[in-house]
């Protein structure tokens, strides 16, 4: 597997927001101020990359339209959002079960609880796409905050070797 050195220290996931080091003396009204005013940067990050993620909701629907699946894999709570998006893909977007999938590291206990070391295994990932079947006309999405998840990475290496499309 590919190694992806990164200093963790430089990693915006790693470190502290400066306007949340006071969290705990602030009132419960500065904290939701302080919340809001942080899930506002959102929209901006999202339409900065609005041209990319396009893109890609085209090539995914595309994919999907042919007979692929679209699969999440992610570790800790990254892994647990992608399963719980391919669980409501069916009752929201009426698509069959099946189409959209979520892997977490750990299986189906880490949901629930945390699987330590889990997240440390890209073979992991290789084994749980080749349990469900992956192959080119799928589309693989990874889910990792800080882009460095070996599970995710692994899972992503291994799609791109069987010519899926993976977005990060």
């Amino acid at each position: 597997m590919t190694s992806h050195p990164l200093n963790l220290e430089k990693l915006t996931t790693e470190g502290r927001n400066s306007a949340s080091e006071s969290l705990d003396v602030m009132t419960a009204e500065e904290i939701v101020a302080l919340m809001n005013a942080e899930d506002a940067k959102v929209a901006a990050a999202v339409a900065a990359e609005s041209a990319p993620i396009a893109q890609a909701i085209e090539i995914i629907a595309d994919l999907l339209a042919a007979g692929g699946r679209l699969i999440y894999v992610g570790a800790g709570t990254s892994g647990r959002l992608g399963v719980l998006d391919a669980s409501e893909c069916p009752p929201t977007f009426n698509s069959p079960p099946g189409q959209v999938v979520g892997l977490i590291a750990g299986g189906i206990a880490a949901l629930t609880t945390a699987v330590e070391g889990a997240e440390d295994s890209p073979d992991g990932a290789v084994q749980d796409l080749q349990a469900i079947g992956l192959s080119a006309t799928d589309v693989l999405v990874g889910i990792a905050t800080s882009g460095r998840t070996p599970y995710v990475l692994g899972g992503l290496d291994y799609a791109r070797s069987l010519g899926a499309f993976t977005i990060g």
